[in-house]
This record gives structure tokens, sequence and C-alpha cells, in this order.
């Protein structure tokens, strides 16, 4: 047997040129419509806080608390001593209807409360603890005969924690 050899031609090998010009024509389009899509993407940070005992407050009056209270049973509403409303479920949905009633009455007996505290039982659904917050932060009144509306602030400053 004969072992061929064969000779490869040795030269000098030349990196091909990069076509960037597809990439480019992508970020052209790309880019704008990045920019123009961000700007209909809103997040909303709402701060909270840890509840504080009901007693603890620096005037030397009376505390007067708000507190919302989430069960698998209903809605209750306190003043950080004992249950002023208790809101049962209907047709296994919340009732936030009167919730935002009772607050609102609560609001007009003591307009310069700003702060409530919302609590919840541990297999409440996130979906919910988010609709408490808002029906216990502001409201929404039509005014007769006009189709506006009306934004009203109830209680804006809410501290979250766990039910008892």
């Amino acid at each position: 047997m004969r072992k061929v050899l064969s000779r490869r031609r040795r030269g000098i090998k030349e990196n091909p040129d990069l076509d960037i010009t597809t990439f480019l024509n992508l970020m052209v389009v790309l880019v704008p419509f990045l920019l123009i899509s961000a700007v209909f993407s809103r997040v909303t940070i709402l701060e909270l806080s840890v509840p504080t005992g009901a007693g603890n407050s620096s005037t030397g009056g009376p505390a007067f608390t708000i507190e919302v209270v989430v069960r698998n049973a209903g809605l209750e509403l306190s003043n950080g001593a004992a249950v002023v409303a208790a809101m049962p479920k209907k047709d296994e949905a919340y009732d936030f209807e009167q919730l935002t009633e009772m607050l609102m009455r609560l609001k007009k007996d003591y307009p310069e409360k700003t702060d409530a505290t919302v609590l919840v039982e541990p297999d409440i659904s996130y979906e919910t603890l988010i609709e408490v917050m808002d029906r216990v932060r502001e409201t929404e009144l039509k005014e007769e005969g006009s189709e506006e509306v009306a934004r009203l602030e109830l209680f804006p400053l809410i501290s979250i924690g766990d039910a008892p």
C-alpha cells in the first residue's frame, strides 16, 4: 500500500468580514418600539408600614384606630379594641360596597384621620388584599346628573399585618 501525501497550500488566511447590516436594521426597528412601549407600562409602588399597637398615641388622648380585618367568612371593621361592623360574604364574594360605605362614614366623622390597618388571615388571596387596600385608600364618587367621577381620598396611609 502506498500512502499518498497531499500537500496543502499554506497561504495567509484572511478573516471574513462580518456583515452586521441585518443586525443594525433590527436595532433600528426594535429600539423605537421598546421606547414607545415603555411609556405605557406603569409600576405603582405603595408604601406600607407595620401596624403599631392601639394605645401608642403621641397626643395623650384616646387613640382611634381603623382596622379592616379580612377573614374567610367576610370583612370586619374594628376600632382596635372591638369589632364595630361585620360584613359577611354574599354569594361567596366580599361585600366591598358596604365596606366603602362604612369607611366613608368614618372619614366623615374623623376627617383628619389618614391611617388605617388592614389585617388578613393567611389563606386570603392576593387579589382580595389588593382590592381591600384600594377600597381603604380611596373611592370614586359619581356626581348626580353628571358623568364625571370624583376621587375621594379615605385613608391613604395603610399598614398591613396578620389577623388575630
